[in-house]
């Protein structure tokens, strides 16, 4: 198959009902030329393991790897990368719901556009599957990239499961270098260094948000409340929240991981002045006047709502906390 696209699924003790339904969503696809990677890694739920090998039985477009020692998330995804060898690759997570266009609309844009990696708009569902935000790029202020752009690099462009990418990103990626900590971003950043990106304004498939998410649909103001419940809401948990928690994880981590793979002289210097940003932006307590540099580095397409957070987190991090204690 010429055009054959991998989907890829990490699973562990997931929750049955919704790895069903997702499965069957991913089954009962349009585009047809698919096959389903599915790596356990090391359930401790026998049941889940029995599951997998029974669908694997009943449908020859799945393959089933268990692990026989955890892997963690992110070696998880390397390992299942390894085996792919189709043309068009594509993340799943193992508790969302695909409408039955995802595959066919994701390929058909990625193709279109002569692009390296398109990323999709989605629904946003709780535990029974309904719908309680219909534009997760509005809700979560996606950046919006077409072909090439710094937010590429400064940020995680479209999540993993709304992902399509060329095999050539793939062996890019591969091996996993120790500094990887999001295989999403990884992606979307080798893509910009290549042919480009694109993005579908569709929702084509229901991201689920429940308690046991490894990387919830949440908003700040829901990951604030979860750290003030388990850190109290001193000046200083909030400092600790907004180095660790923010620049640190969820910006610094994703620069240096990026500067492992930059091929180019030019992302090469943009890379070491956004680390140096955001080093200088964890020395200061209080206020950081580099205010320029933020619109620099971070500015772009749909992001002022998450830019105006970003911005007194980063630079007015004592009006951060006033906002962080009063909320």
């Amino acid at each position: 198959m010429e055009n054959k696209v991998d989907i890829l699924m990490a699973t562990y003790n997931t929750n049955i009902k919704y790895l069903k339904e997702q499965i069957e969503s991913i089954l009962n696809q349009t585009y047809k030329e698919i096959c389903l990677l599915i790596s356990d890694d090391n359930s401790t739920e026998k049941e889940i393991k029995e599951i997998l090998r029974e669908y694997e039985q009943k449908d020859e477009r799945i393959k089933v790897f268990i692990q026989e020692e955890n892997l963690g998330y992110i070696k998880n995804f390397e390992f299942l990368l390894k085996q792919s060898n189709a043309k068009f690759i594509m993340y799943a997570d193992h508790d969302d719901i695909w409408y039955e266009t995802k595959v066919e609309e994701s390929l058909k844009k990625l193709q279109q556009e002569n692009v390296d990696l398109v990323y999709c708009n989605s629904t946003q569902i709780d535990e029974h599957g309904d719908i309680i935000k219909n534009n997760y790029f509005k809700y979560k202020n996606v950046p919006l990239v077409n072909k090439k752009n710094k937010l590429a690099i400064s940020r995680c462009v479209g999540i993993g499961c709304s992902q399509i990418f060329t095999n050539k990103i793939k062996e890019k990626m591969l091996p996993f270098k120790e500094e990887v900590m999001a295989h999403d971003w990884l992606a979307s950043f080798i893509a910009n260094e290549n042919n480009g990106i694109a993005y579908i304004k569709e929702p084509l498939f229901g991201y689920r948000l429940h308690n046991s998410n490894v990387f919830g649909g949440r908003n700040l103001s829901q990951n604030l409340n979860r750290w003030k419940k388990e850190n109290g809401n001193s000046y200083k948990s909030y400092l600790k929240y907004r180095e660790e928690n923010v620049i640190d994880k969820a910006y610094l981590d994703g620069a240096l991981m990026c500067r492992e793979y930059a091929e180019n002289e030019e992302e090469k210097n943009f890379l070491e002045k956004l680390i140096k940003y955001y080093i200088n932006l964890k020395k200061s307590k209080y206020i950081n006047f580099h205010f320029i540099k933020y619109f620099k580095f971070l500015g772009g397409k749909n992001l002022a709502k998450k830019m105006v957070k970003e911005f007194i987190i980063f630079h007015l991090p004592i009006i951060g906390y006033l906002i962080f204690k009063s909320g």
